[in-house]
This record gives C-alpha cells, structure tokens and sequence, in this order.
C-alpha cells in the first residue's frame, strides 16, 4: 500500500491519505544522514515494517508519494568451470599392456597426485532458479555456510544476499 501525497515543509513532512495525516520531523541519525521514523499506526495502516525499501515518487506539483518496493529472493545455482593444467613426469616407452606410459599421467592427476600447474577460470553456467523464502535463506546457509550459525538474521542476510536498489539494480 502506498500513501497518496506527501508535502514537505522544511524539516516537517505531512503524510496523509483521505483518511489520516501524519507530521513527522526529519532527524539525523549518528552518522548525519537524515531519516524520518514511522509511528506504529501509520506502519499499521500501510503495512509497512522496519527494514522495508521505500520508493519515494515526485509526483512533479510539489508533492511526493511514497510506496513500498516490492521484492522477492530468487536463487541462483550455478557450475563454475575451470581449465587445470598438469606437468606430470612419466617415464618413456610402453608398460606391459602395451600401453603407452605417457597416459600414466592422467592416472596421477586422476588420483589427486599431481601438482597444479595453473588454472583458468571459463566461465559460470547457470543451472536452474526458483524463488526462494527468507526461512528457506537462512536453512540454506546455515546448510552451505556452517560457520555462520551463530550469525543473527541480519547478519547472514547482509553478507550473503545481494539486494536491489529501488530501480531493480542490485546494490
């Protein structure tokens, strides 16, 4: 739900629809960027909680409205490819199945026993997406990411989700 208009009066806005008017000051918080905190009945009549995005829209007449971004989490599982290279030394010649020795090196990289030689990144390829919850988000890491367990909501959900701007852009 959006609010129909809202005038600003310097540091004053009045936030209204048909039915309600709300004037709040406009505050600065510790690191001097302006906010404007919500009461509990103006959230209660939009529908609107902490931590929502926010779109503010210059309706061009001096007024503003304002809406909230709806947003959804899309999961996006890919497969990262990789070329390896691999210097193995073999000895020269044919092994008694008359095999040529030269292939005893893909033996050795085949059991781990080879040292890198170098690596290219080709590219990710994305494999399937769906539309994931917030609970869904946090099982997954806690899955994925056991280090993280402990972590708080918010704090798994800044460092591992990429959110968006209010034109759809991620951020």
């Amino acid at each position: 739900m959006g609010l129909d208009f809202l005038y600003g009066f310097g540091s004053i806005f009045v936030i209204g629809d048909i039915m309600k008017t709300w004037t709040l000051d406009v505050k600065n918080d510790e690191n001097g960027d302006a906010l404007i905190e919500f009461p509990e009945d103006l959230l209660k009549e939009t529908g609107w909680k902490e931590g929502d995005r926010i779109k503010w829209i210059d309706r061009g007449d001096g007024s503003w409205a304002m809406e909230k971004v709806e947003t959804q989490f899309v999961l996006v599982e890919t497969i990262s490819t990789f070329r390896h290279r691999y210097v193995v030394e073999v000895p020269v010649g044919v092994d008694d199945f008359g095999k040529d020795k030269a292939e005893w090196a893909l033996d050795t990289v085949t059991t781990e026993d080879a040292s890198e030689f170098s690596q290219t990144h080709l590219g990710e390829t994305i494999v399937s997406h769906r539309v994931i919850t917030q609970d869904e988000i946090l099982k997954l890491c806690d899955e994925d990411n056991h280090y993280c367990k402990s972590w708080s909501t918010e704090q798994k959900m800044n460092v591992f989700v990429t959110g968006c701007n209010d034109d759809g852009q991620d951020t």
